[in-house]
C-alpha cells in the first residue's frame, strides 16, 4: 500500500547538502554498508569539483523542502548510447510512497534528454535484494544476465536493462 505523497519536486541541480542528503539516505537504508556508503557520498563530491565533466548526473526528490531520495547516473565509457544508473535510493521512511518509481521515470526521461537510450542498472544477488531486484522488473527492466559470485562467493551480479522509446 503506497504511502499518501502530497507533492514531489525534483531536481537536477547538486549543492554542497547533497553530501550529506546522499549520505543520510543511503545510510537509512540499512543495505550498503560504511564503504558503499562512501562512495555514494564521492560521486556527489565529485560532480561538485568537476560539474558535469565528472560524467555524473542527478536527480533529487524532495517533499516539503527535504531530500528524500535520488539517483545517480552517467554515460558508460566508449559507448554512444548507453547509460549506467549507479544509485537509486529513497529514505527508509518514505519506502513504499511512489517516489522511487518516479525518481525512475525521471531519470529515464533526463537519460534520453541527454540522447541516451539504453539504462543498465547492477545490483547484488543477495536475499536482501530481492525487493530491489524486483522494483527494477516492475520499472520494465529485463534481467540481462546474472554474474554468479561475482561481489563475493554467493553473491551474484545482476544486470538489468531497459531501451528508452
Amino acid at each position: 500500500m503506497e504511502k499518501s505523497i502530497h507533492k514531489v519536486v525534483f531536481r537536477d541541480t547538486v549543492c554542497k547538502q547533497d553530501e550529506e542528503n546522499v549520505r543520510n539516505i543511503v545510510a537509512s537504508t540499512g543495505f550498503f554498508s560504511q564503504e558503499e556508503i562512501d562512495i555514494a557520498v564521492e560521486l556527489v563530491t565529485e560532480r561538485l569539483e568537476k560539474g558535469l565533466a565528472s560524467g555524473y548526473h542527478f536527480i533529487f526528490a524532495e517533499v516539503e523542502n527535504r531530500t528524500v531520495g535520488y539517483t545517480c547516473f552517467g554515460p558508460i565509457p566508449a559507448t554512444k548510447l548507453s547509460y549506467d544508473l549507479y544509485w537509486i535510493a529513497v529514505h527508509a521512511n518514505m519506502r513504499g510512497s511512489g517516489i522511487g518509481k518516479k525518481l525512475m521515470t525521471e531519470s529515464e526521461k533526463a537519460i534520453a534528454g541527454l540522447g541516451g537510450n539504453r539504462v543498465y542498472i547492477e545490483t547484488s544477488g543477495r536475499d536482501q535484494y530481492i525487493p530491489t531486484r524486483q522494483f527494477y522488473l516492475t520499472c520494465d527492466y529485463t534481467e540481462a544476465a546474472v554474474l554468479d559470485d561475482f561481489y563475493a562467493p554467493g553473491d551474484a551480479k545482476y544486470l538489468y536493462l531497459k531501451v528508452l522509446e
